[in-house]
């Protein structure tokens, strides 16, 4: 009987959250794609080089852009709030990778979750802080 051997490959996960969205990212050793729910990531977020830059910011800052396959399953809220779940998912994917990234990510703040999020509209109000019409007579 000749036993084969299964090479398993490393998959580093981490989970990103932003506003309504929640991004749980997928780190895979390849060639720098990024695929956000089965649609590569330039299509996904419009062509946005903005959105893109964000998305790829903490492979950037720690010089491994071509050297990891991301592939994200989105949900929720818009693309600027799926943008920041991603690079927070990215980041903490990273520091499991290897700990000593975190200082690196940790300085740059990408580590740091954006508490803001949208405000609840208040009774007696039309938005969070906008009142009626004030009518002195």
């Amino acid at each position: 009987m000749s036993t084969e051997l299964i090479k398993t490959r490393a998959i580093y996960s981490g989970t990103g959250r932003r506003k309504c969205s929640v991004a749980q990212v997928r780190l895979v050793p390849g060639s720098g794609n990024l695929i956000i729910n089965g649609i590569p990531g330039e299509s996904y977020l419009q062509f946005s080089p903005n959105y893109l830059r964000v998305s790829y910011a903490p492979l950037q800052v720690l010089g491994l852009l071509n050297q990891y396959d991301v592939h994200v399953n989105a949900r929720g809220g818009g693309l600027t709030g799926q943008a920041d779940a991603i690079r927070l998912g990215v980041a903490r994917a990273l520091c499991s990778i290897n700990p000593e990234n975190r200082t690196t990510l940790k300085s740059e703040g990408y580590l740091t979750r954006d508490p803001r999020v949208k405000e609840r509209k208040k009774y007696g109000l039309k938005k969070a802080r906008k009142a009626p019409q004030f009518s002195k007579r």
